[in-house]
């Protein structure tokens, strides 16, 4: 299966949360399987930051890179660039820059987005991108 979807860190971090549905969950788990989830390197870098202990560093990024991987071209860098300069126009221009890479990379390879973070959103107001926003959970609904 081609991915259909891009993950952030803030949905893959909470893939195990408590609140997250048992059905959800598995949905989830067969999309991964499956090849239909993609990663990219802010995330894999996001991820990589978040890992608790150096020897958890390794094995959580080989099981990453076990995922179909999407890379940065200078088109996708200079969306990401636009995207930040529309933000600054509404005082927005904030937003976390890699948060800003993988929205851009989501709408140029057409990929919805999986997370758990209102900056998705925000972007897609503010911006003339287009994906589609897929939250892991409803919004503050996990820690």
């Amino acid at each position: 299966m081609n991915p259909s979807l891009l993950i952030d860190n803030s949905a893959w971090s909470r893939l195990g949360d408590q609140e997250l549905t048992p059905s959800r969950r598995a949905d989830l788990e067969r999309l991964i399987v499956d090849g239909a989830i993609a990663v990219c390197l802010p995330f894999l870098l996001e991820a990589g930051y978040s890992a608790r202990r150096s020897r958890e560093h390794p094995v959580l990024i080989q099981r990453l890179l076990a995922m179909p991987r999407v890379h940065f071209d200078s088109a996708v860098e200079d969306l990401a660039l636009d995207v930040q300069a529309r933000l600054a126009l509404s005082a927005r221009h904030r937003l976390p820059p890699m948060d800003l890479m993988i929205a851009a990379l989501a709408d140029h390879h057409s990929f919805g987005l999986l997370h758990y973070d209102a900056h998705f959103d925000v972007i897609l107001e503010h911006t003339t991108l287009s994906y589609e926003s897929v939250w892991l959970a409803p919004q503050g609904s996990l820690a």
